[in-house]
């Protein structure tokens, strides 16, 4: 895919989330040479540059405009709040974001920790459940083990550590997997280049399937 016009692309910087996202997009068709040891956050290939930034702060670049695009777990677009296009579903290993409580615990949920506050927040008060939510960034697990919280929201894959700390899933909140979003200014200002590569990730996943 050849760029016409600059673009600008946020990926998450974590090491997992990243591989899938560069992936995506060289089967897309995006020439991005490998750039795995380099220290430097920003890396430029003629008029494709690739920002490596936190997951939480990916919705910022883009709908901030830093990012004209960027691909990120759907967890930290809820979180996030930000009005940012999102175009397409790029699968990924499936997980969830989920309350999750003490194994036959019948204690009524009073305070719930999270690294997602703002969801977390927001999916309770939809629920009726008034809890008080603390903002945790460690192993939300050991704040249910220690009585600190009757409960947290995370996000859930296999379930393992769960069921290894006596814990167990009251209730998913929202199925989640990884999203291309787009700024929409620029959607408009680079509509050609933007759509283009649009149309490529949505060819790559209904023709030969995004990999989950």
């Amino acid at each position: 895919m050849k760029l016409e016009q600059r673009l600008t692309i946020a990926l998450p910087s974590g090491e997992r989330s990243k591989h899938y996202a560069l992936r995506l997009l060289r089967r897309a068709g995006l020439e991005i040479p490998d750039f795995q040891g380099s220290r430097s956050l920003s890396h430029e290939f003629g008029n494709l540059r690739i920002l490596e930034v936190k997951d939480p702060d990916v919705p910022a670049y883009v709908d901030l405009g830093v990012a004209d695009c960027g691909i990120v777990g759907k967890d930290w677009i809820l979180e996030s709040g930000r009005d940012v296009y999102e175009p397409i579903d790029l699968g990924g290993e499936p997980y969830r974001l989920s309350l999750i409580g003490i194994q036959n615990s019948g204690s009524r949920i009073e305070r719930v920790a999270s690294k997602y506050a703002r969801s977390a927040r927001k999916m309770l008060n939809e629920r009726g459940i008034p809890a008080d939510v603390i903002q945790l960034s460690g192993k939300l697990e050991l704040a249910a083990l220690t009585g600190l919280v009757d409960a947290i929201v995370d996000v859930v894959q296999t379930g393992r550590t769960l069921k290894e700390n006596n814990l167990h899933e009251l209730e998913v909140f929202a199925q989640l997997s990884y999203r291309l979003i787009v700024n929409r200014a620029a959607l408009k200002l680079k509509s050609s280049t933007l759509r283009e590569l649009i149309h490529r990730l949505q060819h790559l996943e209904t023709e030969t399937g995004i990999e989950k």
